[in-house]
C-alpha cells in the first residue's frame, strides 16, 4: 500500500497565498514610481541641458561686450553731444564701482532672494501662483534677476512656455558658470531702463545728468523702479508716475532692511533733480539728412559709433528761433546755412519736428521766384554784360509771353545793377532771351541745381522747382569766388574707443565761372541788399543776397552771404496755398538777418571783391586804342573770324586769322561793311529807349503807355550776331 507523502493542511492554519493590496493603493504606488522615474529622467535631461548650455555660454568678457543694437552718438562741431540714437550703454561699471545703494534697491524690488536661489526661485514661483489664484490674473512675476539677464541677452519677451523653459535652463547655466556678483554686474550694466538707456550708467546720465557712481538713494529708487515698465515710469515721460513707483521701491527696501523706515520716509523724491531734456527738436532735421550718408561712408558695422558733425549748436538754436519768430501764421519755414567750405552750420527743416518731420530744407521742391535770377544774370555777365551796362525796362513780349514788373511800372533806361537790385522782370526776360534760356538752365546746373529745369521763356522768373539746400549751395559758390561748393555734414566717424573709421577730406572746388563773373554777380547781390528788395536783410556789415517771391505769395525766399557764411531761407505753406503778405523781402529776409547776426558775430568783417578784371575780349575798342597802335586793331565778322578793315583788294583785302586773304573789291560776306555815320536819334526813339513819357502826354510816368517791344526768341542752336554798330561781341560760353 503506497504512502501518501503530501502534507495535510490543518483547518485552522494560516493560508500560504499573499494578500492583494487595494487597487487605489497600487495605482498611487505606480504613479509614484513612474513619477520618480520621470523626475530622475527629467533631472538627468535638465542636468545635461544645463551642462551643455553652460559650456556653450560666452565668457564674462564676451558678455560684457555684447550689445542689443547699434548705438550712434551724434556730436556737434564743438564735440558736445547733439543726440544719441539707438541703444545707449553708458560706461561699464564693475561690481565694486556700482553704488551699494543701487545694488540693494535692485535686489529688493526685483529679486529679494537673489542670494539664496540657483537661478530659479521655487518659492517665488509658488508665491506668484498663489497671487495669481487670489487676484484672478498674473499680478506678480516670478522671474529672478538671473532669468531676466538670460532673457535680455539671449531671448525675446514672447510669453510662451517654450521660451520660459529655455529661460530657466539659461538661468541655471549662468548661475553655474558665474558668481552672484558677476551676474548682478552684468544685469545692472545691461538691463533696459527706457529712453534707449541700457545699464545704470546710461540711465543715470540720461535722467539725472551724471554718472551712476554718484547716485543718491532717491535716484537709485527711481532707476530701480523703471525695470518693471520703462515706458510707464520714465521720468521724461511721466514724472509723477516715476515718483510714485520710486516710493514703492523705498518701502520695499525698508521691508528688506537695507534702509530704515525713517530713511525711506525722509527721502523726498520730488526734490530729485532731473536732467534737462536736450533740445533734439530741430536737430533731428539735420540728423535725418546727414546720418543716411553713413551707408556710403562706412562699411557695414553694428559697433557703437560716434558721428562728429559740422553743426554749430549756437547757430542751430539761432536758426530755429529765427524761423519760429518770423514764419507767418499757418506757414512753414526752412533754413540752411553753409560755411565757405560747404560745412552745414545750421539746418532747420520746419517749425516743429515733433509735429512734422518732413524736411523742407532738403526734400521740398518749390518755385524760387526771382531768386532764380541769379543764374540769368550769371549767364549775362559771362556773355559780356557788366553791372554798369545800360538796359531798358519796358514792356516786352517773347514768343507770346509778356512778363511785367511788380505794380506794372517800368523805369525806362537803367543799368544792370539797378535792374537786379529792384528785380525787374522785363530785364531778366530780355537777358534770358539774349543769352538763351538753355544757357540759363546750363548755368543753374553748373551751380548745383539737381531738379528738372524747363527752358520756356518764363523760366527766367523761377518757374522751375528747386530745393533750398541746392539754392543755398549755388549762392555759396558765388561767395567762394565762382568755385563749386559741396554741402557736407559729417567730419569724422569713430568707435567709442576713438578709432577713426572715416575722416572727411577737403576737396578743392571746381571753377564754375571766371573770377570777373563772380565779382560782377557779387556786385549785383550786394546792391540788392544795400538799396534794393533785400534791405530787410541788412545786419550792419556787408551782405550780398537776393529775394524771391512766387505768384500769389505762395513762396518767399531770401538767400545771401556775409563773412564767409551763406544762408538760405524759405517760407510758405506745405499745401502751396497763398500766404497773405508773404514776400522774400519781408519775413524770409528778417529771419536771415536774425540768424546771421548770431552766425557772423564772432567773425571778422569781410568786404566783397567786386572789382571787375575783364578779359581782353571784353575790353571796349577805346580801351584797346589807348593801349596800342590803332592799326593793330582787328574786327570780327559774323562768323567770328578776325579781319583787317578795308574793302579793296591787295593790301586792303581782309586778312583772316589763319592767314588767308578775303574776297576782292566790294563788301563781301566775310567783311564788316561800312555803315557810315548813323543818323541822329529822333525824339520817338529816345522816348522808347529811355522809357521817357512822350511829350504829348506829360501825365504819364516814365515807361508807362509804351507799346510792348516784340522780341522773337532765336531758333534753337542759332548764332546771335550783334546789331550793326554794337560793341559787345558774343563769344562761346566756356565749359568749366
Amino acid at each position: 500500500m503506497a504512502k501518501n507523502t503530501g502534507r495535510r493542511r490543518t483547518s485552522g492554519g494560516p493560508s500560504s497565498k499573499p494578500t492583494r493590496k487595494p487597487l487605489w493603493f497600487r495605482a498611487i504606488r505606480s504613479l509614484m514610481i513612474w513619477g520618480l522615474a520621470l523626475a530622475l529622467l527629467g533631472g538627468l535631461f535638465l542636468a545635461a541641458a544645463v551642462t551643455f548650455t553652460m559650456r556653450e555660454l560666452p565668457d564674462f568678457n564676451a558678455l560684457k561686450s555684447s550689445q542689443n543694437g547699434q548705438m550712434i552718438v551724434v556730436r556737434a562741431r564743438d564735440g558736445s553731444e547733439l543726440v544719441s540714437l539707438g541703444p545707449s550703454y553708458g560706461k561699464w561699471l564693475g561690481y565694486d564701482q556700482i553704488p551699494h545703494i543701487m545694488k540693494d534697491a535692485m535686489i529688493s524690488v526685483e529679486d529679494r532672494r537673489f542670494r539664496d536661489h540657483y537661478g530659479v526661485d521655487p518659492i517665488g514661483i509658488v508665491r506668484s501662483v498663489m497671487v495669481r489664484y487670489e487676484a484672478g490674473r498674473w499680478k506678480q512675476g516670478a522671474s529672478t534677476i538671473t532669468q531676466q539677464l538670460a532673457r535680455n541677452i539671449f531671448l525675446n519677451n514672447a510669453r510662451t512656455f517654450g521660451r520660459k523653459a529655455r529661460e530657466m535652463v539659461l538661468a541655471l547655466a549662468l548661475e553655474r558658470k558665474f558668481s552672484k556678483d558677476q551676474i548682478l554686474e552684468l544685469y545692472l550694466n545691461k538691463v533696459y531702463f527706457g529712453g534707449g538707456a541700457y545699464g545704470i550708467d546710461a540711465a543715470s546720465r540720461k535722467f539725472f545728468g551724471h554718472p551712476a557712481t554718484e547716485l543718491s538713494t532717491g535716484e537709485a529708487a527711481i532707476i530701480a523702479g523703471l525695470v518693471k515698465a520703462p515706458s510707464n515710469y520714465s521720468p521724461t515721460a511721466d514724472v509723477q508716475a516715476s515718483i510714485t513707483r520710486g516710493k514703492v521701491v523705498l518701502g520695499t527696501m525698508a521691508d528688506n532692511g537695507v534702509i530704515t523706515q525713517s530713511e525711506a520716509d525722509n527721502t523726498d523724491l520730488t526734490k530729485v533733480k532731473l536732467a534737462k531734456e536736450k533740445g533734439q527738436n530741430s536737430v533731428r532735421y539735420f540728423t535725418d539728412w546727414a546720418l543716411p550718408q553713413l551707408d556710403m561712408l562706412l562699411p557695414e558695422t553694428n559697433e557703437p559709433i560716434e558721428v562728429w558733425t559740422t553743426l554749430d549748436p549756437r547757430m542751430q538754436e539761432a536758426a530755429t528761433a529765427a524761423i519760429i519768430a518770423n514764419a507767418p501764421k499757418g506757414a512753414q519755414g526752412a533754413l540752411v546755412s553753409l560755411d565757405n567750405d560747404g560745412a552745414v552750420l545750421a539746418l532747420v527743416g520746419g517749425t516743429d519736428y515733433v509735429n512734422s518731420n518732413y524736411n523742407r530744407a532738403t526734400n521740398a521742391q518749390r518755385q524760387p521766384g526771382s531768386a532764380w535770377k541769379l543764374f540769368v544774370y550769371l549767364a549775362a555777365l559771362e556773355a559780356g554784360y557788366t553791372p554798369s551796362d545800360p538796359v531798358v525796362d519796358e514792356p516786352v513780349t517773347i514768343d507770346g509771353w509778356s512778363p511785367h514788373n511788380a505794380g506794372r511800372k517800368y523805369a525806362g533806361q537803367i543799368d544792370i545793377r539797378s535792374a537786379f537790385a529792384y528785380s525787374k522782370n522785363t530785364i531778366a526776360a530780355q537777358l534770358g532771351n539774349e543769352v538763351g534760356f538753355g544757357t540759363v538752365a546750363s548755368m543753374a546746373r553748373r551751380f548745383g541745381i539737381t531738379t528738372p529745369i524747363n527752358t520756356q521763356p518764363a523760366m527766367v522768373l523761377g518757374t522751375s522747382e528747386v530745393r533750398l539746400i541746392d539754392m543755398t549751395r549755388a549762392f555759396a559758390a558765388v561767395s567762394a569766388g565762382g568755385t563749386s561748393v559741396e554741402p557736407y555734414g559729417i567730419t569724422k566717424v569713430t568707435k567709442t574707443d576713438g578709432e577713426v573709421l572715416y575722416q572727411h577730406k577737403s576737396v578743392r572746388g571746381q571753377v564754375l565761372v571766371p573770377h570777373y563773373v563772380a565779382a560782377g554777380i557779387t556786385d549785383l547781390l550786394q546792391s540788392a541788399v544795400a538799396t534794393g528788395t533785400g534791405r530787410a536783410a541788412q545786419i550792419g556789415r556787408p551782405v550780398a543776397g537776393k529775394t524771391g517771391t512766387t505768384s500769389s505769395n505762395k513762396d518767399g525766399w531770401f538767400l545771401g552771404f556775409s563773412s564767409g557764411v551763406t544762408t538760405g531761407v524759405w517760407m510758405g505753406r506745405d499745401d502751396a496755398k497763398a500766404v497773405p503778405g508773404l514776400s522774400g523781402g519781408h519775413a524770409p529776409a528778417r529771419a536771415f538777418a536774425d540768424f546771421m547776426k548770431v552766425a557772423v558775430a564772432k567773425r571778422p568783417v569781410e568786404n566783397f571783391d567786386t572789382e571787375l578784371q575783364l578779359p581782353e575780349w571784353q575790353l571796349e575798342p577805346d580801351d584797346e586804342y589807348l593801349q596800342g597802335n590803332p592799326d593793330d586793331y582787328y574786327y570780327v565778322d559774323e562768323n567770328g573770324n578776325l579781319v583787317h578793315p578795308g574793302s579793296g583788294s591787295g593790301d586792303d583785302a581782309p586778312i583772316y586769322e589763319d592767314g588767308t586773304v578775303g574776297p576782292g573789291p566790294g563788301p563781301g560776306p566775310a567783311m564788316v561793311p561800312d555803315y557810315g555815320n548813323p543818323p541822329a536819334a529822333n525824339d520817338d526813339f529816345l522816348d522808347r529807349a529811355t522809357g521817357r513819357a512822350p511829350a504829348n502826354d506829360p501825365g504819364l510816368r516814365p515807361g508807362q503807355g509804351l507799346a510792348p517791344k516784340i522780341v522773337t526768341p532765336p531758333a534753337p542752336g542759332a548764332t546771335r550776331i550783334p546789331a550793326p554798330g554794337a560793341t559787345r561781341t558774343p563769344v562761346p560760353v566756356p565749359n568749366y
